[in-house]
């Protein structure tokens, strides 16, 4: 049986790019933004909500500074996120192979025994910052280093509190591939060459 194919990245990597061609070139499902569809459907909330709070967190982000008291008596819009978000992933999974981008669903997956395929892709900063400069432009008064820091920030802080691992840790992944170095395409080649090997 083919696993499950999930893609963790760095901000600026081009993972999600890497991630839609993987898809396209096996035949399989690709969910990153129907994840948030089908999220935004079970629980309710915005889809912007959902895109900012799906696998981001802030130490501005009260969610996750509430006591342990009063946890007891209260379940943030962040976990419920979360939990739609796992729903959904699992019911995705069970249908077959298919390509998932971050969302924790690598943890999520390897928990519930369903076997995947774990990859995370990184870059060098010159290529990072090339890329999002690119594909997003440029925000005034805001330099795109401490953009690129802040969101890995965030996906880090996120993956550990639902995780209690650290996200871009080489043992959570079966490959870790620089796109920097590779290129997108010998990224997307090695993803489908392990891919059909397992």
């Amino acid at each position: 049986m083919h696993p499950v194919i999930t893609i963790s990245r760095e901000f600026g990597s081009g993972g999600h790019s890497i991630s839609e061609k993987v898809a396209k070139k096996l035949g399989i499902p690709f969910y990153d933004g129907e994840i948030v569809t089908q999220v935004a459907a079970k629980s309710g909330y915005a889809k912007e909500l959902i895109e900012e709070q799906g696998e981001y967190s802030s130490s501005a982000n009260k969610w996750f500074d509430i006591s342990a008291a009063s946890a007891m008596y209260f379940q943030s819009p962040q976990d419920e996120i979360f939990i739609a978000q796992k729903k959904v992933i699992l019911e995705s999974a069970q249908k077959g192979p298919c390509v998932i981008v971050g969302r924790c669903a690598d943890y999520i997956l390897r928990k519930e025994g369903i076997p995947c395929l774990n990859v995370f892709i990184h870059s060098d900063m010159a290529h990072r910052k090339e890329r999002v400069l690119e594909r997003y432009g440029a925000i005034e008064n805001v330099g795109i280093e401490k953009r690129l820091a802040k969101k890995d920030k965030q996906r880090k802080t996120y993956y550990k509190y639902y995780t209690d691992q650290q996200w871009g840790d080489y043992r959570n992944y079966d490959v870790s591939l620089d796109s920097g170095a590779l290129g997108e395409d010998t990224c997307v080649d090695i993803i489908c060459e392990l891919y059909n090997r397992k």
